[in-house]
């Protein structure tokens, strides 16, 4: 699994070098597109991607990191699709999505695609997203839904639910904001999203993503960010740019949500710290998910 930080301090240019699928990726791209041939695959991609880079020339597009299934590697998403199976009107929401090739590669492995939303603060990359994918608005049934997190027009602070009763259904083409979805979300996958915050941030939105999740218990809140042993900023170096970024410990990150965001004891945290793979460096990640008792 790679890493996805989604800013620059400085731009670097387009590096097509970087381009490298994996054979399961490879696999989705081809099944989704229609494209075949490898060399026209990349063709693809890389049009859409440099469409994406003149639009926001974050690290995840420049090293292809929007490229990864990152969703379908995690523990818990067997329990995701199993929720998208069993639950009636359970809904999937891919927050931060970039182009939502989570929310399709879900879509693709069973979840409902009516009872998805992919939701990014830039617009355009929901647009091309249909042309990575082939698809049209009438194609594709899932919602690809533009907003600001932090706008509480799109997404306000709400005390997380206590009604454990059966969501009903709700037509998720006609959302403008995600407002209408507190307390009905089965699972928000949130890969690459907090750490692109600060401290006081990424409380704010823990909060506004609590207010979503279903009390049902199982409903569950994942997602895949910078760690430390001990809280504070980091800094690292991506491909000769320095950057830095807040991250949690495992610790803080257990008492954010288990005590701070949700009553303490209404929720299962788990976290691991992995190290990973940058370009020609290593960084501490922490996987981890929110689960509701």
């Amino acid at each position: 699994m790679r890493l996805v930080i989604c800013f620059w301090p400085s731009v670097p240019t387009v590096d097509t070098s970087l381009y490298n699928l994996s054979p399961a990726q490879a696999a989705f791209f081809k099944t989704q597109t229609g494209i075949d041939n490898d060399e026209d695959l990349k063709k693809h991609i890389l049009e859409v991607q440099a469409k994406a880079y003149k639009v926001a020339p974050y690290p995840c597009i420049h090293g292809f990191g929007f490229l990864q299934l990152n969703l379908s590697k995690f523990p818990v998403y067997e329990h995701i699709l199993q929720l998208g199976r069993e639950r009636p009107n359970a809904v999937l929401l891919d927050i931060g999505c970039c182009f939502g090739v989570d929310a399709r590669k879900a879509a693709a492995d069973g979840f409902p695609a009516k009872n998805i939303v992919a939701s990014d603060v830039v617009n355009e990359f929901l647009q091309l997203s249909h042309e990575l994918f082939k698809t049209t608005p009438a194609s594709y049934p899932g919602c690809l839904l533009p907003g600001d997190a932090f706008d509480p027009e799109f997404l306000s602070i709400v005390a997380p639910s206590d009604d454990i009763s059966p969501a009903p259904a709700i037509d998720l083409s006609s959302l403008k904001s995600l407002n209408p979805l507190h307390g009905r979300i089965s699972a928000i996958n949130a890969i690459a999203f907090f750490h692109l915050f600060n401290e006081e941030k990424q409380l704010h939105v823990a909060r506004a993503l609590a207010g979503l999740l279903s009390a049902q218990p199982g409903s569950v809140i994942c997602g895949f960010d910078t760690g430390a042993l001990e809280k504070g900023i980091v800094t690292a170096n991506l491909s000769g740019v320095e950057y830095q970024t807040f991250s949690h410990s495992p610790e803080t990150w257990l008492s954010l949500w288990d005590g701070e965001v949700f009553e303490k004891g209404t929720v299962k945290v788990e976290t691991e710290l992995v190290e990973i793979p940058v370009f020609d460096t290593r960084h501490l990640m922490m996987r981890w998910s929110v689960t509701r008792l």
